[in-house]
């Protein structure tokens, strides 16, 4: 069909369905978006699977490239930057450092507040309540974010002064603290960092879509957002 964007993204309202979206707003580029809902569990679908074999968001397809599909959140952000040829430095040691960030997120921050997040809003209203996995995740998620503080004591992002593909991925998993019940008390270079992206109006509109969940962080009905997120989660 002519005039279609060449990205279309399936993508969903979490801190990895995000990433994505924060690069396209920031960027101004065009793109197509799918929601993908996991009530229905259409990331389970065999039209998803065929293009994403780990059947999670998000996904995307790149119809300027022969409908090349990237899946995994980093991988995406890496693409882009790279197609686009922005927030990514060029200077190598610059470029290393940004993967090197990249690589954090991916590693630890996404994975041990996933878990902080898991056990505590969707294993424990389910009557799952394990206290060794709770402040072992907690605890972990907190060293991580003082590692955040310290790298961003005297840079206003995480590789100097530019934007890059490393605080988009980091953002929305360190800004959601407040759903994962980890405390930013005395980090303030972390939080200095939140307020410089809270005040990007391109990475804000990136949180509305495909709907905003306002209760990541800490605003709107959270005891309802819980109570559907374990929900969903139930016999999954």
């Amino acid at each position: 069909m002519a005039n279609r964007p060449d990205i279309h993204l399936y993508t969903a309202s979490t801190m990895n369905g995000w990433k994505p979206l924060i690069f396209l707003e920031e960027a101004g580029l065009p793109f197509e978006l799918t929601a993908v809902d996991f009530a229905k569990k259409e990331q389970k679908s065999e039209g998803y699977l065929a293009l994403n074999p780990n059947g999670r968001i998000p996904t995307l397809v790149d119809r300027g490239n022969d409908d090349f599909v990237v899946f995994e959140s980093g991988a995406i952000l890496w693409y882009l930057a790279e197609k686009y040829g922005v927030f990514l430095p060029t200077e190598a040691k610059q470029r290393s450092e940004t993967l090197q960030w990249l690589m954090f997120q991916m590693g630890g921050i996404g994975p041990m507040m996933g878990q902080a997040m898991y056990f505590q809003r969707i294993a424990q209203p389910q009557g799952h309540d394990e206290p060794f996995a709770i402040q072992r995740y907690v605890a972990e998620s907190r060293r991580l974010l003082e590692v955040l503080n310290t790298r961003l004591a005297g840079r206003t992002y995480l590789v100097g002064e530019t934007y890059t593909i490393a605080d988009m991925a980091t953002y929305p998993w360190a800004r959601s603290f407040y759903w994962a019940k980890v405390s930013v008390a005395g980090l303030d270079h972390l939080q200095a960092w939140f307020d410089r992206i809270d005040a990007r109006p391109a990475t804000q509109r990136a949180l509305s879509k495909p709907k905003p969940f306002p209760q990541f962080f800490g605003k709107g009905d959270v005891a309802a957002a819980q109570a559907a997120n374990a929900a969903r989660f139930k016999n999954a």
